[in-house]
């Protein structure tokens, strides 16, 4: 039975939630690592939901929302320390394009977020009561907030190209990460952002947003570049100068890339690298299906986790078509490897 979240728990000694210093640097002031759960919309899929719609994951919100809260308790088992809420594709004009008025799709917003936190709640009185994981420290909830061309729900965090101002980005995200920021998770994750501009009105807005701490990750096209061309260097420095940007970063690229984006990172900032690659398959947005060989997935994302550690990266876990066992491998990875990373 899952118990109701009243927005109070016990906070045991290793929890770093209330921080002065940051979620994210308190947590890796203690622990070489955070990993992050893998991917949650396609996850969805493979256990048998249909989220082809333009709302994706935010569909179950609706739909089944007990599922959602299902994927992440599996990624907590398998060893994350984060659940990304499913929270990616909402936003009030999305929501307003299905008929959902304002104040249904801000409930619907704050309960993605009460189901991470439902989910993270009931693994952690599991891991009270086994021995096995009295190392594990309590985990956290990073709503996720997708950029402009998610709502668009055309492929657009692939391209960017919006058209649209900073001043014009800042006022469509607002009321999102506001509501967000104040709903109870832990930080923000502003993934999958695929040009400056954006990337630059997000943490604008976090800086104007009292108490909220965020990663900010970008979508590439290659080793060098973000998706609309812009060098990945130049938009990680551009990051760097805003406290509220907690760990800067890639997701939802082809893992191919990764090791020389991670370097990249290194060079441009000292803040945490954040990187959670997709499988390796390529997203067909006309067709919403994916076409290619997986890769790296299982034991490969693992060793490969293990080149992105030791370049740099601190936050590491999976992005689509990756699943809790792809994180449970990368867990038992650097389990093995830790006297050495």
């Amino acid at each position: 039975m899952w118990a109701t979240w009243s927005g109070a728990w016990l906070r045991p000694e290793h929890d770093v939630s209330d921080s002065p210093h940051g979620v994210i640097a308190a947590w890796l002031a203690r622990h070489p690592h955070l990993v992050l759960d893998g991917a949650l919309g396609t996850e969805l899929v493979r256990r048998g939901a249909d989220i082809a719609d333009p709302m994706w994951s935010a569909k179950l919100l609706v739909e089944n929302p007990a599922l959602i809260r299902e994927v992440h308790l599996d990624y907590f088992r398998a060893g994350a320390d984060v659940a990304t809420t499913a929270t990616y594709r909402a936003t009030f004009q999305g929501f307003a394009r299905r008929g959902i008025g304002h104040d249904e799709a801000a409930r619907l917003m704050r309960l993605a977020v009460t189901l991470a936190v439902e989910a993270r709640e009931h693994f952690w009185q599991e891991a009270q009561r086994d021995p096995t994981l009295s190392a594990r420290a309590r985990p956290l909830v990073a709503a996720s907030i997708g950029p402009y061309g998610a709502m668009l729900a055309d492929g657009s965090e692939y391209r960017g190209h919006y058209g649209l101002t900073e001043r014009e980005l800042m006022d469509f995200h607002r009321p999102r990460l506001q509501l967000l920021a104040a709903s109870g998770a832990d930080l923000l994750a502003c993934e999958t952002v695929p040009c400056l501009v954006e990337a630059v009105a997000l943490a604008r807005l976090l800086d104007e947003t009292p108490g909220s701490e965020a990663w900010i990750s970008f979508s590439c096209r290659d080793g060098q570049t973000v998706s609309e061309g812009q060098p990945f260097a130049d938009c990680v420095a551009a990051l760097d100068r805003f406290d509220a940007v907690a760990a800067i970063g890639i997701n939802c690229t082809a893992p191919q890339h990764v090791d020389s984006l991670v370097r990249i990172a290194a060079a441009n900032t000292a803040k945490p690298i954040v990187v959670y690659p997709n499988s390796g398959e390529t997203y067909d947005a006309a067709q919403a299906s994916w076409h290619g060989a997986a890769q790296p997935g299982g034991e490969a994302l693992a060793t490969a986790a293990l080149r992105w550690s030791a370049a740099g990266a601190r936050l590491i876990g999976g992005c689509c078509r990756t699943t809790p066992a792809d994180i449970s491998a990368l867990c038992r990875r650097w389990a093995e490897a830790e006297p050495d990373i």
